[in-house]
């Protein structure tokens, strides 16, 4: 047996807090956390609920096992039967939880080396969340960060103090991550999960292409111009509907740039394969999804408001454009504009009879009609 020493260890919470800028009640807690396990390692079973009380004053501690009051127990490790529950509260009644407390001394060498684990692997969370507190105001922005290890499922970015994970669903398809490199990435979000807190970042998202239009259209902050809608696939094509505030100002102009240096720039960050295209935004719905199918020119539109679905009507040479190579254009400018849009081929307008007809007939009918008169 080997003594773990509590004088020690109380000291050590104060130097741990210090030295990894954590509050002490956090260090005290992942110690007592460990001296819980270590004891039950020892003296108990996995499956008993133990929880410890480290004395600072005296460099002491008490493990304390939880088992809750039943009529008929039959795992003692976790129930206790309400006559022997008495010792350890008076009064006690079948759905209580009493503890049994023991005074905490020596430790075998694994039980230390078992405490000694889970000092460190909570301290390490309890550092996380300290570091992603920090960041949880800067969910929704974006931030450069180097890339630390590419792994096939996820990147992870270092962002300064803490470390983001960018799944694959938040990647650009067919972007290149190499290890070193400086990226741009959008702070989605901070998952906590079983594994301890993991700072979720994207660069295929609609908010990442929103935010570097945002760095390349100053108008957008004076209110000017606005994004309306944006539907996106990421690293193949985003279609984006903007709207002017003032009269006379072009919102497509406007993001596009002269000579196309805005779009460029934003192209440029998210890779030139993801096309963009940017569409002026209508209230009236016939006019928003003919532009949102654009490059297509579209014949007539049937609306059904109440199923959201519309039938887009389209020249036989147009079906294609319209549809888009895999279905894209039709799947961006329905999420867009939030209507099911349904392309079908029309054949070209059918006023091939009246022009076979000569001059003389047009004149006889033309004749006949006021005849009639």
């Amino acid at each position: 047996m080997e003594d773990i020493n509590l004088k020690q260890l109380t000291l050590a919470v104060r130097t741990i807090a210090e030295e990894k800028n954590l509050p002490e009640d956090v260090v005290m807690s992942v110690i007592e956390q460990a001296i819980a396990a270590a004891w039950r390692r020892d003296n108990g079973e996995r499956e008993q609920n133990v929880r410890a009380e480290l004395n600072v004053n005296d460099g002491t501690a008490k493990v304390f096992v939880i088992r809750e009051v039943v009529e008929d127990p039959i795992n003692d490790a976790i129930e206790v039967g309400v006559e022997e529950a008495q010792k350890y509260k008076k009064g006690a009644v079948v759905g209580d939880e009493v503890e049994e407390s023991f005074e905490v001394e020596k430790f075998g060498r694994v039980a230390a080396q078992t405490a000694k684990q889970v000092v460190l692997q909570r301290l390490r969370e309890a550092e996380r969340e300290i570091v992603l507190a920090e960041y949880e105001d800067k969910i929704g922005t974006v931030v450069t960060g180097i890339v630390q290890r590419v792994e096939p499922r996820v990147v992870r970015v270092e962002l300064g103090k803490a470390t983001g994970i960018l799944p694959q669903s938040e990647q650009i398809q067919g972007e290149f991550y190499s290890v070193g490199a400086r990226i741009k990435v959008f702070i989605k979000d901070i998952e906590r999960d079983n594994r301890g807190p993991q700072l979720i970042l994207s660069r295929g998202n609609e908010a990442f292409i929103e935010y570097l239009f945002g760095q390349e259209v100053p108008e957008m902050e004076s209110g000017a111009v606005e994004i309306k809608g944006i539907a996106r696939e990421a690293g193949r094509r985003t279609k984006i509907a903007v709207a002017s505030t003032v009269p006379g100002v072009d919102a497509v102009g406007t993001f596009v740039g002269g000579h196309g240096t805005r779009v460029q720039a934003v192209m440029n960050e998210v890779g030139d394969q993801e096309k963009i295209d940017i569409v002026p935004y209508d209230e009236n719905i016939d006019m928003y999804i003919r532009n949102a199918l654009s490059p297509a020119e579209v014949q007539s539109l049937e609306i059904n408001e109440e199923d959201k679905r519309v039938k887009v009507f389209v020249a036989e040479d147009q079906q294609s454009i319209a549809i888009g190579r895999g279905g894209q254009n039709v799947r961006l400018a329905s999420r867009l504009t939030g209507y099911e849009l349904d392309i079908e081929a029309k054949d070209a307008p059918v006023v091939e009879d009246k022009p076979k007809k000569n001059i003389e007939d047009s004149l006889l009918d033309a004749l006949e009609g006021s005849d009639d008169k």
